[in-house]
Order: C-alpha cells, then structure tokens, then sequence
C-alpha cells in the first residue's frame, strides 16, 4: 500500500466509494486465490505527462473516476473475511478504497502482504506529481486478483476518466469452475508472511526487445535444420534445394516437399505447436541467467511461468473473470542441460510444458493443493530458480486518462527477489517487450555481458 517514505510527501489520503452499492454475494477464494495471502499487494502503474489540469481539479475529477469504476468492480471496495470453518471469503461490502496524493521526485512504495486485506483495502490508488508528470499507482491485493483482472479494472478506469461512455469491460464474479474448492488452508496465527527474504541485495533493470530482435530470435529457434524420414535417412529440411548430390531426384524431392507440407499443416493445426516469440525470449533470458550463475552442470534449475488457464480449463472460464486464474507452470532442466545444448532445446523444453497444461494438467494441479492446501513459496530458496511473471500481452499502455497513453509503465518493489522476472508490452508497441529484471548483483552483471543475451537487446 502507498506510505510515506524520504522521497515522498504524502499530501492527502482519502477513502472512495462506489457510486452504487454492491449487490454482490460475498465471494469465495478460490484454489487461485488463497495461495497468494502470502504474498505482496501487486504494485504498478503508468507514468504519464503532465495534464492540463490543476493538481486540486486533477485529483477531483480522479477520485469521482474511481468512485464510478469501483461500482463495475465493487470487490476491490471489500474486505477479506473468514467464515468459522477456515473459508476466506470477498466480501463486497462497499468498505472503500484508499485514495494517495502524494508530490515526489521518485515513486516509492511499502509492501504489505495479501491476507492484510482483512483489515486494510483491498486496493488503494496513488497519484504522485514528478517534476515532469505524474504518476498513477495502484495497489492491489494478490488473493483478489492476478494481471489480467487488474489491467481489466486499469483499463475500465482509464477510460471512464477519459469519458468515454459505456465501459467495455464487464467483470465476470461468478465462483462455478473447479478453482472453487471445500479444501481449507489453515493460517498461522497472525496470518501468513513472505516466503523470501524481502532484504536481499538485489540490482534491477529493465532490459528492451525491438520487434524485430525478437522476431529474429523466434525465427532463429524455430528454424528446422533437418528432417528425419520414417526409414532413418535424414534429409535437409526448408533451406534444401532439389538437388541430392548435384544431381535431380524427382522422387526424394517429391517425399520431401510432401513432408514439409504436411508438417506446415500440422503446425497450422496446432498439434505441433511453434515455439512462440515469448518463449524464445524467456529461453535466452534462462540461458543468460544459469551462465551468469556458475552453477554446477548437474544442478537442477527451474524456470516458472505464470500461465493464465481461463482458456485452458474445460468449460472455459469467462475471459473477464474476476480474481485469479494463473498456475505456476514449471520446467527442470539441469545446468548442464541448459548451457550444452542449443537454445532451441531450453525453448522447446517451455514449449511443451506449457502446451502440456491444459484441462487434465489444471485439474490435476487442483487436486495436489487440495491434498496439501498451502501458500504459493515464492522465492529462489535454491538460487537455481527464475520466476516469469506479467505478461507482455496485457494492455497496459491502453491507459488514457483523457490527456494520452502512458510514457512507461513501471512496478514497485513487491514480491521482487532474485530471479523474479516480470515482462511488459513495449511502448512501441508492434510486439516489442521489455523485461524487468531483478537479480543478485553478481549475476546482473554476468548477464549484462553476456554476449548471446545482449546480442538482442535493444541498445536505444
């Protein structure tokens, strides 16, 4: 939640409410939910030019945009509560959001941990005035929503603001899937806290990818060097001319034409999936990482992605569904694995995990925490670990309050310890990303000369 720290003047702090009250039943968190008590509020937000409006008529017109967009979102003005059996349950009882003034020459932010929203608000909002602009934060409680739910109501807001009429977004709140569950989780008394050490030493920065670097490396790790037929003999693959030997073959060209054929037409099926350009970048972003480590060959590493399963689940959830439907997805591989072979290896290696994770794979993950109900352990206890979170698809620079787009888009120091990555679409736009990157000091600095890694990172 925004504090006041050295570099910030808080100058007014308030409570909004919906225009309307809620009418919604309290909500129950679900399997997706719950593991994320322990971890931080989620921190970001967009900084922006300067409006023409004063700071007093700014703030006005913002805090009658929130009160608007918290009666399409009345959640983010609840409570956590507690039932007698353990279910911690939303409840949508018009309590308020807090609502920052703050002048700063930087943003900073305190962190506070999800299962506080027992007593705290779910979400608060910061407006900072920089010297050239102004910030819009928002904090927001993990257990309540992921990404996709907090962009949805960042967008709503924004364009409420911006009045643009009818909102486009409509949350959806219902609790029917198999992500609702009578498991309960016991909390310790006191309620549960961070699973890292929030004091760790850690250098962070943000790393560009143009459109075309990243679409260079795509179709570097896509590309198929050779094909191996049915009766073992391996023949060249799409870069082939017709000639075998300088000489023509009519019938092996043929075979081999008719092959390519048909795997472009599986691809395009989907049964063989392309690595996309994400998992091309988060394979050099693994590589780049364990290099910089120097860990031993035979220790196992894990990259995690967090994987939005809304699609995924059979019967899909509603594409505005409302809280948290991500599941870690994790691939091994050993250090050695990672650095001795190709980077199409360690992206064909996420590649199948996360095609792997559908209906069953989202069921089964259900069942394990079912058997054993447990915060999320976020964190690197191993010092092998890298975390990917975000996602690059989310529309975050879709933001316009009524004055134009952000000029960046930023998060604050929740949840960050080494090997926590969290990716942002580009301001470009066009399938640019920029990857925030928060690791220890000493394996920052292998990575920032690391030559295969830099190699597509923008240098602007």
């Amino acid at each position: 939640m925004p504090s006041l720290e050295n570099s910030v003047t808080v100058i007014s702090r308030s409570r909004v409410f919906p225009d309307q009250k809620s009418t919604l039943v309290d909500l129950k968190l679900s399997v997706s939910d719950l593991p994320m008590l322990s971890c931080h509020y989620i921190q970001k937000g967009c900084l922006f030019t300067r409006p023409h409006l004063p700071p007093h008529a700014l703030l006005s017109h913002l805090k009658h945009a929130l009160s608007l967009t918290l009666s399409h979102f009345p959640p983010l003005a609840g409570r956590l509560s507690t039932s007698e059996d353990g279910h911690v349950f939303l409840s949508c009882n018009d309590a308020g959001a807090d609502f920052v003034s703050a002048a700063a020459k930087s943003v900073a932010s305190a962190t506070t941990v999800s299962y506080d929203g027992h007593n705290r608000p779910i979400l608060a909002v910061q407006v900072t005035e920089l010297n050239d602009g102004v910030f819009i934060g928002c904090s927001v409680n993990h257990s309540v929503t992921d990404g996709t739910s907090l962009w949805n109501f960042i967008n709503t807001f924004a364009e409420v603001s911006r009045g643009a009429g009818n909102v486009t977004r409509h949350p959806d709140f219902t609790r029917e899937s198999v992500l609702i569950s009578p498991a309960v989780l016991k909390v310790p008394q006191g309620g549960p806290k961070v699973t890292f050490n929030e004091n760790e030493p850690l250098r962070e920065r943000i790393f560009s990818f143009s459109r075309e670097q990243i679409l260079e490396l795509k179709a570097m790790v896509n590309k198929r060097k050779t094909w191996t037929v049915d009766n073992g003999v391996e023949m060249l693959g799409k870069q082939s001319n017709d000639k075998i030997n300088g000489k023509e073959n009519g019938k092996l060209t043929e075979m081999l034409e008719s092959l390519l054929l048909r795997n472009d037409a599986v691809s395009k099926t989907g049964n063989k999936l392309e690595i996309s350009s994400f998992q091309s970048l988060s394979a050099l972003l693994w590589r780049a990482i364990t290099r910089a480590r120097k860990l031993p060959s035979t220790k196992t590493t894990t990259f995690r992605m967090a994987v939005n399963v809304r699609h995924r689940l059979s019967p899909k959830l509603d594409p505005e569904y409302f809280g948290n439907a991500i599941q870690s997805v994790p691939t091994f591989a050993t250090a050695g694995e990672v650095l001795s072979r190709d980077i199409r290896w360690s992206a064909d290696q996420l590649n199948q995990s996360v095609a792997a994770h559908q209906d069953g794979k989202i069921r089964d993950t259900v069942a394990d925490w079912e058997a054993n109900p447990r915060c999320f352990p976020l964190g690197n206890p191993d010092g092998a670990s890298v975390t990917m979170g975000s996602s690059p698809r989310f529309p975050m620079y879709d933001n316009d309050f009524g004055w134009g787009k952000p000029v960046a888009v930023r998060s604050g120091r929740a949840n960050k310890f080494d090997g926590k990555i969290s990716a942002f679409p580009g301001r470009d736009g066009n399938g640019s990303v920029d990857l925030e990157v928060v690791l220890a000091p000493e394996t920052m600095a292998g990575i920032e000369t690391d030559g295969e890694f830099m190699r597509y990172v923008s240098k602007k």
